[in-house]
């Protein structure tokens, strides 16, 4: 039995609802496509909403690779601090996006969900990469620490998302066909 075993239904758990809302993303993209276009929303997009599916992503892939039946913790190590680091990485490319777009002007509240934490989330999993080899126990919760940061996020950006198209953009389109 290996450091990783008693961790099973947690990435069960974990990885099912990564996966589900994935599934949902998809759904709500589906549903807001309907809703008229600018072309500053393209970039938007990319800005918010592809880093939701990637958080999501990297939640499935760490619970796939977790549940997996290794023997010892060095393999699934070096894969989630790959995806730590690419994670960082990738919240540096956000960061950029954020500031490209035009359709939105972030508030703390967006930096915090879309940036901050994310990118904690991805250091935490790096550095329990390289913890694991001295104290896999706690490297073990600071990898579990940091995919519920990823899912928590997610699932704030969606909403967010959701209700920001929803409450603002559908009124805003709403009240200029009035005219």
């Amino acid at each position: 039995m290996t450091a990783l075993s008693g961790w099973q239904n947690f990435y069960v758990i974990v990885g099912s609802s990564a996966g589900a809302l994935i599934g949902l993303q998809f759904v709500v993209i589906t549903l807001v496509a309907e809703l008229p276009v600018k072309n500053d929303l393209e970039q938007a997009g990319s800005a918010f909403a592809t880093p939701t599916i990637v958080h999501f992503g990297a939640v499935l892939l760490l619970a796939a690779v977790i549940s997996a039946p290794w023997h010892g913790t060095a393999a699934p190590a070096m894969i989630w601090g790959v995806v730590g680091l690419a994670g960082v990485g990738y919240e540096l490319i956000t960061v950029r996006r954020m500031r490209m777009q035009k359709a939105y002007s972030p508030e703390w509240e967006d930096w915090l969900f879309h940036v901050v934490l994310p990118f904690a989330a991805y250091a935490i999993l790096a550095g329990a990469a390289y913890a694991v080899r001295f104290h896999p126990p706690r490297a073990l919760f600071g990898v579990a620490a940091a995919t519920l940061l990823l899912l928590f996020s997610g699932i704030h950006n969606a909403w967010d998302a959701v209700t920001y198209h929803i409450f603002v953009l559908r009124r805003k389109t709403q009240n200029r066909d009035r005219r």
